[in-house]
């Protein structure tokens, strides 16, 4: 395997597998996954990478309306908190909406193989989305001091990806949304993973 490029409820997880590239497994989940089953989920399959008993993952799917904390969300922030349900992940950033229509990707990969440099991941992952998003003609880039991906400029600049992962033992989790919440993400047609290049 090569390392990664830094230059530049069971109903809902027994799912379709659709590939494995590179020998890592892409799955697709047709309908909202629960965030409990999800997280269960995820944990179960890091220990069994870490253990040596599962291949890495790469899981796309969607959410029922929730918000999810990172490490730096602040209370404060957010403005209507009974609005739906949220839960403290573990992972970095701060809250993050998810719902039906928005592509999340959670990505399980062992970094103890592939290079234990956790910024390198992240810049590989925002590098990979970049160019999925070039794919549908939409200009994505990263910003200095800020984790996820941007697209316009002043006034118009918005956040079009977010990315927030957790490492345990070597093995990420977590990953990325679609901040667009279009049923159009490049990922889910182009499961090449030459830009991530794990």
């Amino acid at each position: 395997m090569e390392g990664l490029d830094c230059v530049a409820s069971a109903r809902h997880i027994v799912v379709m597998t659709d590939a494995y590239i590179d020998g890592v497994e892409w799955r697709t989940s047709p309908a909202p996954v629960p965030y409990e089953e999800a997280l269960a989920a995820m944990e179960h399959r890091a220990a069994a990478i870490h253990a040596g008993e599962a291949r890495e993952l790469v899981w796309l799917l969607e959410h029922p309306p929730l918000y999810t904390a990172g490490t730096s969300a602040d209370p404060a922030e957010l403005l209507a908190p009974d609005r739906f349900p949220v839960y403290k992940t573990g992972r970095g950033g701060r809250y993050t909406y998810h719902g039906p229509g928005q592509r999340i990707g959670y990505v399980m990969i062992d970094l103890e193989k592939r290079g234990r440099d956790i910024r390198c991941f992240v810049s590989a992952l925002e590098r990979w989305l970049i160019a999925s998003l070039a794919a549908l003609g939409i200009e994505a880039r990263q910003e200095p001091g800020r984790i996820g991906l941007w697209t316009g400029h002043g006034s118009n600049e918005a956040k079009i990806a977010a990315i927030g992962v957790r490492v345990r033992r070597w093995v990420t989790f977590h990953g990325f949304c679609d901040q667009r919440g279009s049923r159009s993400f490049p990922l889910w047609r182009d499961r090449s993973l030459r830009h991530l290049r794990i």
